[in-house]
């Protein structure tokens, strides 16, 4: 394992992000497959906005939505990793797993194996109890990783943010808790 990374899976590095990662980005959040269960892609602001959340929530607390290249080239393949969400729910505050990944990478396990590995990162090293996950109803995808990684079923919400587009305001909550 190349030492620009925190650590890594069998198949992908986790590392904060640099500069170079916000084209590659851009264009991940800008597709609209990827961003199918979001009111909208992102810009180009919004992405280096992101970035730049991501960057300093990495250095501050030790974790954020993980920069992920694919060990065996050093491709960027998008994010995974854990967020300390704050938005108004029935579940939040709390430490969320995320991933979003260049479509050309789905369907390979590359998510389940990299949120299995954020998962222990989360528990082992930042000694987290507790983290959940969320995504509107009919984000099957998502809810499958979710349950290939141990999360359980927690709740149903509905989420204020997106109460504008009706097809994502039904929402779930899966959780897994530490077993240390």
């Amino acid at each position: 394992m190349s030492d620009k990374y925190l650590f890594a899976s069998e198949r992908l590095g986790f590392r904060n992000w640099i500069d170079s990662d916000i084209p590659k980005m851009v264009d991940i959040s800008s597709n609209p497959d990827v961003m199918e269960f979001f009111p909208a892609t992102a810009t180009k602001i919004q992405t280096r906005e992101f970035i730049d959340k991501m960057k300093l929530m990495c250095v501050e607390k030790g974790y954020c939505y993980f920069a992920v290249d694919q060990l065996k080239d050093e491709s960027f393949i998008g994010f995974i990793g854990l967020y300390y969400q704050t938005y108004e729910s029935p579940v939040t505050p709390n430490v969320d797993i995320g991933w979003r990944l260049n479509k050309k990478y789905w369907n390979n396990g590359l998510a389940t194996e990299g949120a299995k590995k954020c998962l222990e990162y989360g528990f082992n090293v930042i000694k987290l109890k507790n983290i959940i996950s969320t995504t509107p109803i009919i984000n099957t995808k998502s809810i499958r990783v979710m349950e290939k990684i141990g999360m359980e079923k927690l709740t149903e919400f509905k989420r204020p943010r997106v109460q504008s587009d009706k097809r994502l305001e039904d929402c779930v909550c899966y959780e897994i808790t530490s077993s240390n």
